[in-house]
């Protein structure tokens, strides 16, 4: 592995109203910052707001990627995405390499099990769409037949309390009847996109003990995906806030919505103007937390999580049975681990809201004590390549506390920019990724490209101290 290792303390940008960790080679955009810098102005931070590598902008977000940004008493839906706990998994199967047209028959089961474009199909009761937001993992543990074995390996165990802010209770309450019937459809699956289904092989191991904790071992075969964190997830994000990333449908669902949600609902004049500039205000303006309307929203950002992390376990479970079925494959869950987030942290010693967006949260082992997995390790993470390069996982480092405990989700724009500047070229060795699509053409082979982007990437983290590379996996195989 040939990984530049940047020194030093992380850049401070603006005076030191950031911390940035960005390398020559892959410098922060200043635009970039510059958007940030204006989306963060005046709210009440806990910490400087952190820019990791991979920081780049998409059309339908607020923010820019890859960023994680701590608030006091304010929660702010603009600093991550408007469908909260997309996110990665990893998992290993217990084969050797699978010929090509074993792969094929298993994508083809996997389309025909998830299509796109997704059907109406409704997964789930109204009563299930209650208890996935209430009881989040555990849920979907119960009602696929999976164990603590599988929970042990999701973060905060895939469930988030309800309680605080009111409990199932007050979820059944808050949920509108429409929210919940269209939540229904389309539970667990994957989709095209930046989504991706991807065989790869574990090629390197870097940190024996750490693989042995995790369950990694060099040669094995291992199903990474990444997928959203359903349609409730979505419903939230738009009635809690007026969100640039919506679709058709979903505005139309809104205008009606959330007047009745909201408006019809208030109690006083403050109270509807409150709620105007809140819900209905393009850029998702702060809301402090201990209103009502905040406990609101923390009530339907606890929700989305936990739904989330039942949806994505979901997924597992259908893609275990899919292997058994036609691979003849065991299965084992490495690591789920979301990238878009807001969790209750101490930051600072004191409590604060981290909103992390296209980023992951990076807790070392002395905060993980206890844990029946991540004791040894801390929380592993996923720091993926394309489906044309090497692929990591990590876990965190001693220094993970200086990015709010933070680390980047991905390598992709890095990876492009090198590319297109010609610092990154074909694989030396020549090897290729089967490509197959929805569509149910015959798989493309896709030429790799040398490990240049995701090693810049890897370097950063490495070398500022926020995470240690665990195993190096290549792909050979994706649907997408």
């Amino acid at each position: 592995m040939d990984i530049k290792v940047l020194t030093g303390a992380a850049d401070q940008k603006a005076g030191s109203r950031f911390t940035v960790f960005d390398s020559q080679a892959a410098p922060a955009e200043a635009d970039l910052i510059r958007r940030l810098d204006e989306g963060t102005a005046g709210i009440d931070l806990a910490a400087p707001p952190v820019v990791l590598p991979d920081f780049c902008h998409k059309a339908k977000s607020e923010m820019p990627s890859s960023i994680a940004v701590a608030t006091r008493n304010t929660i702010r839906p603009a600093l991550t995405d408007a469908a909260l706990n997309c996110g990665m998994a990893l998992m290993t199967l217990d084969i050797g390499r699978p010929a090509i047209d074993a792969v094929g028959a298993f994508y083809r089961q996997v389309i025909s099990r998830f299509p796109s474009p997704p059907t109406w199909r409704r997964d789930l009761t109204s009563r299930e769409v209650l208890r996935a937001a209430a009881e989040g993992a555990d849920f979907a543990a119960e009602r696929y037949g999976l164990g603590q074995a599988e929970l042990d390996r999701i973060e905060e165990r895939g469930r988030l309390d309800l309680e605080p802010y009111g409990g199932p209770g007050r979820a059944r309450r808050d949920l509108p009847w429409l929210v919940v019937q269209i939540s229904r459809l389309r539970f667990g699956s994957i989709g095209p996109s930046t989504h991706f289904l991807e065989f790869q092989e574990v090629e390197e191991i870097f940190d024996q003990r750490a693989a042995d904790h995790l369950g990694i071992a060099k040669g094995q075969v291992t199903l990474q995906f990444h997928n959203g964190g359903g349609v409730l997830t979505g419903q939230l994000g738009a009635l809690y806030a007026k969100r640039k990333s919506a679709s058709r449908m979903l505005r139309a669902e809104m205008s009606v919505q959330k007047p009745i949600s909201h408006l019809l609902t208030a109690r006083s004049r403050d109270q509807l103007s409150s709620r105007l500039a809140a819900y209905f205000t393009a850029g998702c303006p702060s809301i402090p937390t201990s209103g009502a309307d905040g406990q609101r929203v923390l009530l339907a950002t606890r929700m989305a999580m936990n739904y989330g992390f039942a949806y994505r376990l979901a997924t597992y479970a259908a893609l275990r049975d899919m292997a058994r079925s036609v691979l003849g494959a065991g299965t084992r869950l490495i690591v789920d681990s979301p990238h878009n987030s807001v969790y209750e942290e101490q930051v600072g010693g004191k409590p604060a809201l981290v909103h992390r967006h296209n980023a992951c949260r990076a807790y070392p082992a002395e905060l993980m004590a206890g844990h029946p997995a991540f004791a040894a390790t801390g929380q592993p993470l996923l720091l993926p390549g394309t489906n044309r390069t090497s692929s990591y996982l990590c876990v965190p480092a001693a220094g993970a506390h200086r990015s709010l405990y933070t680390a980047c989700h991905g390598s992709g724009s890095i990876i492009s920019k090198f590319e297109r500047s010609g610092r990154s070229g074909p694989d030396p060795l020549g090897r290729t990724t089967a490509r197959f699509r929805y569509d149910g053409a015959a798989p493309e082979q896709v030429p790799h490209l040398d490990d240049n982007g995701v090693h810049e990437a890897l370097g950063i983290l490495v070398g500022h101290g926020l995470v240690r590379p665990v195993a190096r996996m290549r792909p050979f195989a994706v649907l997408t």
